[in-house]
């Protein structure tokens, strides 16, 4: 049983199962990239000073221990659409699933920067009939417009899953995770 069966529903079929793009972490790597480099300034300027380079190696050791934690929190975090719901799995220790059913979204909206059009990722927002969701923006999803077409399929086409199946391009480069059932 994988980890994403825990959440679903015996009746339900995923469609999408898929994590944030990898642009999501490059503001993680670009602290991690200065940190690093503040800790080899002071190793390369401390001199004699036994503190100072102890900490200078503290503090590599704590950004590549950060970095490291941020990377296993980005690779664990699920985004995932069934027929029936919309789910966001995240937490390493403590794991939280903010769920959505599909047929409460009253409206969809689909942005992309112009960093996101130049790396492939967007952002939806999603809205419900009034009500407060567990989520209702998520960003850095990769290949957004493959995913806003799936979705749309889902919430506007009688038989949604068989037309998304049908309507995937076997090379569209769309990056879901296997699909734990069929």
């Amino acid at each position: 049983m994988s980890d994403l069966d825990k959440y679903l529903i015996p009746t339900e079929t995923p469609v999408v199962v898929t994590t944030r793009h990898w642009a999501s972490m490059l503001k993680a790597t670009a602290i991690t990239v200065l940190v690093l480099l503040i800790g080899l300034w002071l190793l390369g300027y401390t001199g004699d000073d036994q503190a100072m380079s102890s900490f200078a190696v503290l503090l590599i050791l704590a950004a590549l221990g950060w970095y490291g934690w941020q990377v296993l929190r980005w690779r664990t975090e699920e985004f995932v659409i069934t027929d029936r719901r919309v789910l966001l799995i995240d937490g390493l220790l403590a794991r939280r699933v903010a769920i959505m059913p599909l047929a409460k979204v009253t409206d969809l909206t689909y942005r992309r920067s112009i960093a996101g059009r130049l790396l492939g990722y967007g952002t939806f927002v999603v809205e419900s009939a009034g009500q407060h969701q567990a989520f209702n923006q998520i960003d850095y999803l990769p290949a957004p417009d493959r995913l806003y077409q799936d979705v749309s399929t889902l919430l506007f086409s009688p038989y949604s899953v068989a037309n998304v199946r049908r309507n995937r391009d076997p090379d569209d480069d769309y990056p879901t995770r296997p699909l734990p059932r069929q």
